[in-house]
């Protein structure tokens, strides 16, 4: 399969590796320094102590690449406008686009069959540039769970976890789904085709929306969060308003509160994304994470106001930043 994966940071560089070490034809469109170190000595992948180079086509134009038969875009949810209008380049009549941000995605309403079907999400696509430039045909949808990151430049370091839900947006099992499926499976991912992806959007959903501003605000860690009574309350009280507005939704949560808490809490002293960009001075997922979920809840009128209070805490952080084109880290004394 010819799979180019447009955005190749910490989760884009892993897949195009692992990809490309099973056999697929990839190539990655990167920038910057990471695109120049791709080039030179190869992407380089750090996994279980071992050390495995792919030598792959890489740009920073998507023309440059090639017709393919699956792009993956690997950037965050506020990226992806920026990169829609160039998709055309590289798509055959075949061609799916696989989406693999966080959050709740642009699609979502999209192929629903429910009563808000269609309908357009302002806080992940403004202006619908996203559903205006990519044919909702060719989208296939994913879940992301390893944790990985850039060691340095052209170099990625998976951290943990193996598994890429995948879908079609209607929850069919097509010909195509099952076939980047058993690709994703022979390059060692644990990627089941799911036929509920946005109920396990939620899943997902529910800790990122509580722990990931908590630990933007605080610089504290998963473990930190769920130990500290005040901050475990806080996310316990995030998850509540989430679960609330998801259920007016038709979503299931299969599993308590209770247990997504102690799931985060035994991944022990790990960063959040968001506090890994706080402190690399990168803008945060925030309308994707929190915003998105206050847009759902004023669609089916449920209240979000602790969601609204650290959403409005976590942007002006974000743009304090921006302006200042700064980071923030603590550091010894």
């Amino acid at each position: 399969m010819k799979i180019c994966v447009i955005g190749a940071g910490a989760i884009g560089g892993l897949l195009a590796a692992k990809l490309a070490k099973s056999g697929e034809e990839v190539s990655v469109v990167a920038r910057g320094a990471h695109l120049a170190a791709i080039r030179a000595e190869g992407l380089r992948l750090i996994e279980e102590g071992e050390e495995y180079c792919a030598r792959i086509a890489a740009s920073d134009r998507l023309a440059d690449l090639g017709p393919q038969d699956l792009l993956i875009l690997g950037m965050k949810a506020h990226q992806v406008a920026a990169v829609v209008r160039d998709l055309p380049v590289a798509m055959g009549p075949e061609t799916a686009v696989l989406t693999a941000q966080n959050g709740i995605p642009w699609w979502y309403f999209f192929k629903h069959g429910g009563a808000y079907e269609g309908t357009r999400l302002e806080s992940v696509d403004p202006g619908g540039v996203v559903a205006d430039h990519l044919p909702v045909d060719r989208v296939l949808a994913s879940v992301v769970y390893p944790a990985a990151e850039i060691e340095r430049p052209g170099v990625i370091r998976h951290i943990e976890g193996n598994r890429f839900t995948l879908a079609e947006l209607d929850g069919a099992k097509s010909g195509r789904v099952t076939r980047v499926s058993e690709a994703f499976t022979r390059a060692g991912f644990k990627s089941p085709v799911s036929a509920d992806i946005r109920g396990e959007i939620w899943t997902k959903l529910w800790g990122n929306l509580s722990f990931n501003p908590i630990s933007a605000l605080t610089h504290a860690t998963l473990e930190d969060i769920c130990k500290y009574p005040l901050t475990r309350e806080l996310a316990a009280e995030m998850m509540t308003e989430a679960q609330k507005v998801g259920e007016a939704l038709g979503v299931r949560f299969r599993v308590s509160l209770e247990k997504r808490i102690a799931g985060a809490e035994a991944v022990g002293a790990h960063k959040t994304s968001m506090l890994q960009d706080i402190e690399g001075g990168r803008a945060i997922e925030a309308d994707a994470l929190i915003g998105s979920v206050i847009e759902l809840g004023r669609v089916v009128a449920v209240p979000t106001p602790r969601l609204e209070a650290i959403y409005a805490l976590v942007k002006l952080l974000s743009g304090t930043l921006s302006r200042a084109n700064g980071r923030l880290a603590i550091t010894r004394t």
